[in-house]
């Protein structure tokens, strides 16, 4: 996943009630049930033959290499109590409380003679209620990183850049290219 999906996914692990699993065993059992219990598609997700999954199974495998191991462990996270997280997420995108932080390339679109060169920003601002709802689903749609993009990029230039309609009335559009990081705060 890109840098806006993962700190999607980052920002959600604040907001679970339970711990996941911590045994490669129990880890690997929890994939399983998420994956219509085949052994061909967990071994297909994490990039490992089907007996190496069995393995971990049985025990008879407790230590992944690393690579594998945070596979397992990106994908339990992923799949850890999606309703609280989802839950929680649609309270704070209706309260108007999720954050975006972020160092990005900004460039727009808007009335001649002003200067529009796209430019390093680092930005912390909440976002929109409806752009946070629309950041979530389209994630969890799973939609590819240049939409996620869109999406962050009009949030701010309605939240940030024209301060929900305050200033910049000219300014028609925002582009956020060149995400050194993103990361997202949930406080609902």
């Amino acid at each position: 996943m890109g840098k806006i999906g993962d700190g999607l996914d980052q920002a959600a692990q604040h907001v679970l009630t339970r711990k996941p699993p911590r045994s490669t065993k129990a880890r690997v059992r929890f994939l399983m049930s998420k994956n219509q219990n085949r052994t061909r598609i967990v071994a297909a997700l994490l990039g490992v033959s089907q007996r190496t999954v069995e393995r971990y199974l049985k025990g008879d495998r407790k230590n992944p290499p690393g690579p594998v191991n945070a596979r397992i462990d990106a994908e339990v996270r992923r799949l850890w109590q999606p309703r609280v997280r989802r839950r929680a997420e649609q309270r704070a995108a209706a309260a108007g409380a999720v954050i975006v932080e972020t160092r990005a390339r900004f460039g727009f679109s808007s009335a001649a003679g002003s200067t529009d060169d796209p430019r390093m920003r680092r930005i912390t601002q909440p976002l929109p209620p409806d752009r946070a709802r629309e950041l979530f689903d389209a994630h969890h749609a799973g939609a590819p990183e240049r939409d996620l993009e869109r999406i962050v990029a009009a949030g701010l230039h309605q939240a940030y850049f024209q301060e929900s309609g305050t200033r910049a009335v000219d300014l028609e559009a925002v582009e956020l290219t060149d995400v050194d990081y993103c990361e997202f705060d949930i406080r609902g």
